[in-house]
């Protein structure tokens, strides 16, 4: 690093013009080249035969008056109108004792210490089973605390402390509304412009999105404030068909962006464009999960695990140490995250706590025991990139990330803990059809 890190306060502010310049470095994402997995979670039509329940319940939690948006570290950026709103959404899923919450909000991450104030309000559902994860929208308000120039944050603590008890009452909500349910769970590459007939057995209360990729088309500097493609997508599972839409991001880092370049090159990035890839990942989803087979009675099991990683970034540690929200270092001197393995049926999912790379991402999916295996990436905790040590720091272009990853081993301890806490969960369903 090239940087004077003696002075941290402005070393925080100043990243902003470098988030912007990322964009022209991104590895764009155009839906083609990336798989993406779901599953639809439908209304039973023999109840008494279901053991398997499930609900979803959003909430609004778009700020009035608006607030600044955040792209990343440094200031937030003032905005002057919004497009569509900010939502969470807690899919509660439940078989026998088991119970689990998968919940995702419109924010570019929702840290550890704003999940802890959504556990303490949840009855019925242990914290250990309650996923919370952002869809990276970066066109939000600010749910870190990061600090400007002069150390200061426009974060509203009221503002995200009224939309953790609007979360916690989205899945509080779901626990009372469990309905015996059936499922499909389905694994596609995403196409291009495509039509497709989508029926489902049993009318459709849910459709989970697993896909990664940065919601950036609009981004932090028009002032706007947006869910970007986000709320389309949901728009587009609701009108056609795929009840409530719930999007949870998968192993996003390296600056996977979705591809919104017009004929010259350029981006595009307009609300129009932001309706197109919506609407395009919505009927993809749909189009993909329609020929799935419907699961009547899956098997559902949760796990939960805490991993540990070192915090040697200085941009991060004094990120912690200005934001208003509370991060604390243990008396090692380190992290905790929660990470998650949930099985089911015959799919898998495994909580990522900040935005892997790529290539981690498909490492670990190799190694999970699922025929569906899914990465919820941003998941219980948003603490920057994860990078293996052979990716940190060693070129330019992964300067940023590797700033704003907590450490050179941070990929290495998070595989390590990952693989051996997959290992050690039970297997989920086998499946020959």
């Amino acid at each position: 690093m090239n940087r004077n890190w003696h002075s941290l306060t402005p070393e925080v502010g100043n990243q902003k013009s470098q988030v912007r310049s990322q964009r022209s470095n991104s590895v764009l994402c155009p839906l083609s080249s990336f798989l993406c997995l779901l599953f639809s979670v439908m209304v039973s039509t023999c109840p008494a035969l279901a053991a398997f329940r499930a609900a979803i319940v959003l909430r609004d939690v778009t700020p009035a008056p608006l607030l600044p948006v955040s792209g990343g570290v440094g200031p937030s950026e003032p905005v002057d109108r919004k497009i569509g709103e900010l939502t969470v959404r807690a899919l509660v899923l439940e078989k026998d004792n088991t119970r689990v919450a998968i919940c995702s909000t419109d924010f570019l991450g929702f840290p550890g210490v704003l999940c802890s104030r959504v556990h303490r309000q949840v009855s019925g559902i242990p914290p250990e089973n309650i996923l919370i994860g952002a869809t990276h929208n970066h066109s939000g308000p600010d749910c870190y605390g990061f600090p400007n120039e002069d150390g200061q944050t426009a974060t509203d603590v009221e503002y995200l402390n009224t939309v953790c008890t609007k979360l916690a009452d989205a899945i509080n909500q779901a626990v009372r509304r469990l309905q015996p349910s059936h499922i499909r769970i389905a694994t596609g590459r995403a196409r291009g412009k495509i039509a497709y007939n989508y029926y489902a057995e049993g009318r459709p209360l849910a459709t989970l999105v697993n896909y990664a990729c940065h919601p950036e088309v609009i981004g932090p500097d028009q002032g706007i404030l947006c869910p970007d493609f986000v709320g389309p997508l949901y728009d587009r599972i609701r009108k056609q068909g795929g009840g409530v839409g719930i999007f949870m991001n998968g192993a996003l880092g390296g600056m996977v962006t979705a591809d919104c370049r017009g004929p010259d090159g350029k981006d595009i990035q307009t609300w129009d464009e932001c309706i197109r890839i919506g609407h395009l990942l919505a009927d993809e989803s749909l189009r993909i999960v329609a020929d799935a087979p419907v699961l009547k009675n899956p098997t559902l099991f949760c796990g939960s695990a805490t991993v540990e990683f070192a915090v040697e970034s200085k941009l991060l540690l004094s990120i912690i140490k200005l934001s208003p929200l509370g991060f604390e270092l243990n008396e090692r001197g380190t992290i905790a995250a929660q990470v998650n393995v949930v099985n089911l049926a015959d799919a898998q999912i495994l909580t990522i706590p900040g935005e892997a790379l790529p290539n981690i991402g498909y490492y670990l999916k190799r190694k999970m025991h699922g025929r569906h295996n899914f990465l919820f990436g941003l998941t219980n905790d948003a603490f920057g990139y994860i990078l293996t040590k052979v990716d940190w720091n060693s070129f330019d272009r992964y300067d940023y990330i590797s700033r704003t990853c907590l450490g050179e081993m941070t990929g290495e301890i998070f595989i390590e803990k990952a693989i051996g806490f997959v290992d050690a969960c039970p297997r989920p369903e086998s499946r020959t059809n």
